[in-house]
C-alpha cells in the first residue's frame, strides 16, 4: 500500500508506527458557517482512508476536532448579536447531519477547542520551558527564527518569505512569521484564565493539543485540505516538535481544493454551494460518486452537468446489484471463482496506489458489464456479495430502506410508458424510467415487460 506523503514530496510504503493500528487525525471544521461541499470532500477523503484501512484489516483510532472558537466565529456572533456557542452549536449539528447523510463514518471523538483548554495551555508551557515561546501585551508568540526545520512540510524557505512582510501595530511580535498561541483579551470577547493572563487560543495550537492528548506525541497520519498546509499545518509541526522534541506525524495527506467558477469554496467570501442546498436535490451515493471520481490529489470544478451526470452512473450501479439480489439461488457452492477475484485484484490494487478511486470505479463498472454479459450460473452470490463490497469500501450502497409508494399508480405509470414505447417514444418513456428512479422506484423492461425492480 503506497501513499502521496505531503512531507517527503513522494509516495511511500505504508508502514504504520504500530502493526495492526492507525492513529488518524482530521483537520475539522470552523464552525463559524454552515458546511459546503467543498469542506464534504475533505471528509469523504478523509472516510475513503479510514475505509480502506479497515479493509485492510487496521484498527483505526479516528479523531477530527471542531474549532469552535476563533475569531471568525466571534465576529458571526456579534452579527447576530448571540452567543459564540450558539453559532458553534448550531453549525456543528448541520455538519454532523450532511456527514451522516452523505455516509461518512462517524470519528471516535469530535473534540472541541473550548474543552481542551487546559491540554493547550500544557502545551504552551512546554514551548516556554524550551525556550521558543514568548509574551507580548497581545499574546503568547512562537518565535518561529528558533525552530530549524520550519518550511519542511510546504518546502517554503522563511528568508524569502521575510521580503514585504509586515506586522500589525496591535502585535509586538519579533518577526512578521511568529503566529499567536494565546490571544490577549480583547473587550467584549470571550476569555478563559492561564498563566499569562486572561484570553483564548490561538487557532493552530488549538489542532497540536487535541491530536497529541488523543493519539500521542507522534502518530500516523494527518489528512486536511492542500490549503492548511501553509501556514496551519507547517505551524502544528513547529509547535508540537518543539514542544516534545519527537516527530509529529508520520504521513500528511492532503485533497485539491473543491472550485467554484475558477475560485476556492470560502466562507469568509460566501463563494460556496451549501450542503444542506445540495444534498435535497442529488443522491447523497450521487455526490460521492462524483467527488471520488477525481483522484483525492487533484482539484475539482464545482459543475451540476457531472453531478448529474454521477447520479446517471450509480443508477447502473443501483440496477446490477438489485438485478443479482432479485434472482439469488438459495443455495450455491462457493467455490472461489477466478474472474470475480481478478476484478477483486485490479480494485485492491487501484486503491493501494494512493487511494486511486477514479480507476477503482472503473474496475466497478467492467464487473458490472461482467455481471450483465457473463453466464453466472453457480456463481451468482458470488458476484452479489462481491460487487457490495467493492462499492461499500467507496462509502456506495451501504443500506436499503423500504419506502411506500401506490404500486397501483405505478402500474398505470408502467401502462403508460409501455403504451409510449409501442408509438417509438422511447426518449419520453425513459424519461419517465429516470424520474422514478429519482424517487428510488426502478423499472426493469424485460422481453416478458416491464417490472418493478426495486423500491429502496
Amino acid at each position: 500500500m503506497k501513499i502521496y506523503n505531503t512531507l517527503s514530496g513522494r509516495q511511500e510504503v505504508f508502514i504504520p508506527l504500530n502493526k495492526n493500528k492507525v492513529g488518524m487525525y482530521v483537520c475539522g471544521m470552523t464552525v463559524q458557517d454552515s458546511p459546503h461541499i467543498g469542506h464534504m470532500r475533505a471528509y469523504i477523503i478523509s472516510d475513503i482512508i479510514k475505509r480502506w484501512l479497515e479493509y485492510k484489516g487496521f484498527k483505526v483510532k479516528h479523531i477530527q476536532n471542531f474549532t469552535d472558537i476563533d475569531d471568525k466565529i466571534i465576529a458571526k456572533a456579534k452579527e447576530e448579536n448571540c452567543d459564540f456557542r450558539e453559532i458553534a452549536e448550531r453549525h456543528i449539528n448541520e455538519y454532523m447531519d450532511a456527514s451522516d447523510r452523505l455516509g461518512i463514518k462517524r470519528a471516535d471523538l469530535y473534540p472541541r477547542a473550548t474543552e481542551h483548554i487546559q491540554e493547550i495551555i500544557e502545551v504552551i508551557e512546554k514551548l516556554f520551558k524550551n525556550k521558543i515561546a514568548y509574551k507580548t501585551e497581545s499574546g503568547v508568540y512562537f518565535e518561529v527564527g528558533k525552530f530549524e526545520p520550519y518550511g519542511k512540510l510546504s518546502k517554503k524557505n522563511i528568508k524569502d518569505l521575510r521580503a514585504g512582510s509586515r506586522i500589525s501595530p496591535d502585535e509586538k511580535k519579533k518577526s512578521a512569521f511568529d503566529f499567536a498561541l494565546w490571544k490577549s483579551r480583547k473587550q467584549g470577547e470571550p476569555y478563559w484564565h492561564s498563566p499569562w493572563g486572561k484570553g483564548r487560543p490561538g487557532w493552530h495550537i488549538e489542532c497540536s493539543a487535541m491530536s497529541t492528548h488523543y493519539l500521542g506525541d507522534t502518530f500516523d497520519i494527518h489528512t486536511g485540505g492542500e490549503d492548511l498546509i501553509f501556514p496551519h499545518h507547517e505551524n502544528e509541526i513547529a509547535q508540537s516538535e518543539a514542544a516534545t522534541n519527537k516527530p509529529f506525524v508520520k504521513y500528511w495527506l492532503h485533497n485539491g481544493l473543491l472550485r467554484l467558477t475558477g475560485e476556492k469554496m470560502s466562507k469568509s467570501t460566501h463563494h460556496f454551494i451549501s450542503t444542506k442546498k445540495l444534498l435535497p436535490k442529488y443522491k447523497a451515493d450521487g455526490v460521492r460518486l462524483y467527488l471520488l471520481s477525481t483522484h483525492y490529489r487533484h482539484p475539482i470544478e464545482f459543475e451540476e452537468n457531472r453531478l448529474k451526470e454521477a447520479e446517471e452512473s450509480l443508477s447502473r450501479i443501483e440496477e446490477a446489484i438489485v438485478s443479482l439480489k432479485r434472482d439469488l439461488p438459495k443455495e450455491e457452492k462457493l467455490k472461489p471463482n477466478s474472474k470475480i477475484l481478478s476484478f477483486v485484484d485490479a480494485f485492491e490494487k487501484a486503491m493501494d496506489e494512493d487511494f486511486n478511486t477514479p480507476k477503482a470505479i472503473g474496475i466497478i463498472y467492467s464487473f458490472i458489464k461482467f455481471i450483465n454479459t457473463e453466464n453466472l450460473n453457480g456463481i451468482k452470490t458470488q458476484a452479489y456479495s462481491m460487487l457490495l463490497k467493492l462499492c461499500n469500501v467507496l462509502g456506495i450502497y451501504e443500506k436499503e430502506e423500504e419506502v411506500k409508494f401506490d404500486k397501483k399508480l405505478v402500474d398505470v405509470i408502467i401502462d403508460i410508458r409501455k403504451t409510449l414505447r409501442n408509438k417509438g417514444e422511447f426518449g419520453l418513456g425513459d424519461e419517465i424510467r429516470k424520474r422514478l428512479s429519482e424517487l428510488n422506484i426502478y423499472l426493469s423492461d424485460q422481453p416478458d415487460g416491464t417490472t418493478i425492480w426495486r423500491v429502496r
